[in-house]
C-alpha cells in the first residue's frame, strides 16, 4: 500500500511541476473570472432593486462560475501542453494570448456590471466605446473577405 502511495504522490507532484510554469497565467485568468462574478451579482442585485423585485442569490450561478472556472484551467492547461511539447520549435505565446483572450473577455463583462453599478459615465462610454471598434474592426475583415 505505500508503494502504490508514494507512486501516485510521484505522478501528481510530476504533473504539478509540468504545469509550474503556467499558474501565474492560471491565477490571473482566474482573477478576473472572480472579479466578474462579483461585480454580475453586485449588478443583479442592483437591478432587481432598482425594479422593486426582491433579489436572492441563486447557487446554479456559482457553480456556473465554477464550471466557466475548470474550463479555464484545463484550456489553459491544454493550450500550455499544446505549446510547450508539440509546438516546442515555434515562440507563438499561445498560452497567453489564449489567457489574454479569457481575461479580455472578462474584462468586457467587468464594464458591462461596472455601467450598471455605477452612475459614472465613463463606465458606460468606455463600454460604447469598445463596442464601437469592435465593430469597426469586424467590420474592415468581413469586408475584406468579401472583396
Amino acid at each position: 500500500m505505500e508503494a502504490l502511495f508514494r507512486y501516485i504522490n510521484a505522478t501528481v507532484m510530476g504533473i504539478a511541476a509540468l504545469f509550474a510554469p503556467v499558474r501565474p497565467i492560471i491565477i490571473c485568468a482566474l482573477v478576473f473570472v472572480v472579479i466578474d462574478f462579483v461585480t454580475g451579482v453586485a449588478a443583479s442585485r442592483s437591478v432587481a432593486r432598482n425594479q422593486g423585485q426582491r433579489w436572492y442569490f441563486e447557487s446554479c450561478e456559482a457553480w456556473r462560475t465554477v464550471r466557466k472556472a475548470g474550463f479555464v484551467i484545463t484550456a489553459i492547461a491544454m493550450t500550455w501542453l499544446l505549446e510547450s511539447c508539440v509546438l516546442d520549435f515555434m515562440q507563438l505565446h499561445l498560452t497567453r494570448l489564449f489567457a489574454g483572450m479569457i481575461c479580455g473577455v472578462e474584462m468586457w463583462s467587468f464594464l458591462e456590471n461596472a455601467s450598471v453599478l455605477s452612475d459614472a459615465r465613463l463606465f458606460g462610454w468606455m463600454r460604447r466605446y469598445v463596442h464601437r471598434r469592435i465593430n469597426k474592426e469586424i467590420g474592415d475583415e468581413i469586408g475584406e473577405d468579401f472583396e
